[in-house]
Parts: structure tokens; C-alpha cells; sequence
């Protein structure tokens, strides 16, 4: 496994056929439609205008293995400290360890960049998951029960959230 910096030109195809996995066949993502190209294009502009890293794993052939990124929990400026991540692991290197590798990396981003709380939005039936973060010290926080609906069930989406020791000096404003 080889720790990289996603980029559109190498990586979009590959991210995009894991986030269309992951719509059409799991509740790891509350969406309904698969995304496109385009759609990868405006992701990885935002990614690149927040700053925010794009962070994945590759096998030896230069598969991508699985990713994750952050961005902006909320809009409001009183929110700079917090980010929401995500990561995704493509289905045929699940349970090798890949997730928690993407996971680490970017709490060590997250710290380098003066973030103070890293939150996760999971489905509370994706106990993978869960243990997942558990393991490297995320707190359950709170659940919305029903916030979703998809493959005819209502889902609960519970949060999970890191408190970093990073800013050292946090200001207003």
C-alpha cells in the first residue's frame, strides 16, 4: 500500500467508479443518482479551492485502493476549526486495512491544517465503520434517526467526532 495525493487527471475515473459503488449498492452514501465526470471536475475544484486534501491508497499496480477527504463542516465562519471527512474503500480491498490508513492520514492533515474537530456522518447500521473511527478515538456524538431514506427503509445517521489539540491559538473572525 502506497500513501498518495489524489489528482483529477489520475485519480477521477477510479474515485468516481467508487463513489457510484457505493450509491448504487450501499447506504455508506445517501444519494440516489450516480455521479459523472463533470460532476468529479467541480468535486475536485472544491477540494482544491478549500484546501482540502484528497487522499487515497494504492496497491502496487497503481490502483487506488480507497480515499478520503474532508471539507467544510457548515458555511458559517464561527465553523473554520471543524471539518466533515469521508472515505471510501473500493469493495475488493475491504478488510485490509486501507480505510484505517486513509483515516490516519487525514487526522495528520487535519492537525497540520489547524483543524480542531473532524467529524463523521455514518450510517448507524455501518457498524465497519463505526468500529473503524472507535479505534482511533472518535466519540459517538449524536444520531438523527430517519435522516435518510433509500432502498425503501428510513436510515439514521449518526456522527462521530475527533477533538484535536490543534489550533494552539484559535481567534475569532
Amino acid at each position: 500500500m502506497r500513501i498518495v495525493q489524489c489528482g483529477e487527471k489520475r485519480h477521477a475515473e477510479q474515485i468516481l467508479a467508487i463513489f457510484n459503488d457505493a450509491i448504487l449498492n450501499s447506504t455508506a452514501l445517501y444519494d440516489y443518482r450516480p455521479r459523472t465526470l463533470e460532476m468529479m471536475t467541480a468535486w475536485f475544484d472544491a477540494k482544491s479551492k478549500g484546501q482540502f486534501p484528497v487522499i487515497g491508497v494504492e496497491n502496487d499496480s497503481g490502483g487506488l485502493m480507497g480515499f478520503g477527504s474532508y471539507g467544510t463542516f457548515r458555511a458559517w465562519a464561527a465553523y473554520k476549526y471543524s471539518v466533515e471527512h469521508s472515505v471510501y474503500v473500493d469493495a475488493r480491498f475491504r478488510r485490509q486495512g486501507v480505510g484505517k490508513r486513509v483515516l490516519q492520514e487525514l487526522i495528520t492533515a487535519a492537525r497540520r491544517q489547524d483543524y480542531h474537530i473532524l467529524v463523521g456522518g455514518i450510517d448507524a447500521a455501518n457498524s465497519v465503520s463505526i468500529r473503524l473511527h472507535e479505534s482511533l478515538g472518535f466519540v459517538h456524538c449524536g444520531t438523527i434517526r430517519q435522516a435518510g431514506f433509500k432502498f425503501g427503509r428510513w436510515l439514521d445517521l449518526s456522527f462521530y467526532e475527533l477533538v484535536l489539540s490543534t489550533p494552539l491559538n484559535p481567534t475569532d473572525g
